[in-house]
């Protein structure tokens, strides 16, 4: 999308805001950095999702899993974990979160792989809250969603847009759109002078 085309996009919501659901899955999010070079900034993030969703918190929903470090028994937060709910915090997003587990694995250099899906508390919400929006905004190219937009588009008549990076969209997204069940895909590359923060990964330097 060219400029002059994610305004008019933006625009198109001026009259839906309080009927427009969006959908952050951090997890998914948080990785589109290794393809872009660059990190979504959650202050960006927060103001052009008020350009989608402004007037209830409720449909502006942040999914990320809390890290409360290895120790299972821990009730504290690693540093940068809550440094990350805070922001979400700050920049108006409902936060529905669930603590990190800590899978051991010898095959990892750090000995453990680190897991927290949240596939099943958005789609639940997403089918709860369907008398409370019209459109969906999914920040995320994974294509496990899929099934519960279909789900809504085909009984609810929903609409959906998925945002996710180029190479972070999964087959069954495109399928999606194919089908019609997905209205469009849209590309973070394209939005990034508006979503690029000041973080820059230390490889480039």
């Amino acid at each position: 999308m060219t400029k002059e085309e994610i305004k008019k996009f933006v625009a198109s919501f001026t009259d839906k805001l309080d009927r427009t659901m969006v959908i952050v899955d951090y997890g998914n999010v948080e990785k589109w950095k290794y393809s872009l070079d660059w990190k979504v900034g959650l202050k960006e993030l927060g103001q052009l999702v008020k350009n989608f969703s402004k007037e209830k918190v409720f449909l502006r929903r942040f999914y990320y899993g809390s890290d409360y470090g290895k120790n299972d028994n821990s009730q504290v937060l690693v540093g940068w974990s809550r440094s990350v709910i805070e922001r979400a915090r700050m920049n108006a997003f409902e936060i529905i979160t669930k603590r990190v587990k800590y899978i051991h694995d010898s095959n990892n250099k750090t000995g453990f792989e680190k897991k927290c899906d949240l596939d099943v508390e958005m789609a639940i919400d997403l089918v709860k809250e369907r008398d409370n929006y019209d459109t969906i905004i999914l920040f995320s190219g994974d294509g496990d969603l899929m099934y519960a937009v279909k789900y809504l588009h085909d009984e609810y008549e929903k609409i959906c847009y998925v945002f996710g990076a180029r190479d972070h969209v999964g087959r069954e997204v495109f399928d999606a759109k194919k089908d019609g069940v997905v209205k469009d895909i849209l590309f973070t590359e394209d939005f990034e002078y508006r979503l690029k923060d000041s973080y820059v990964k230390q490889c480039r330097h």
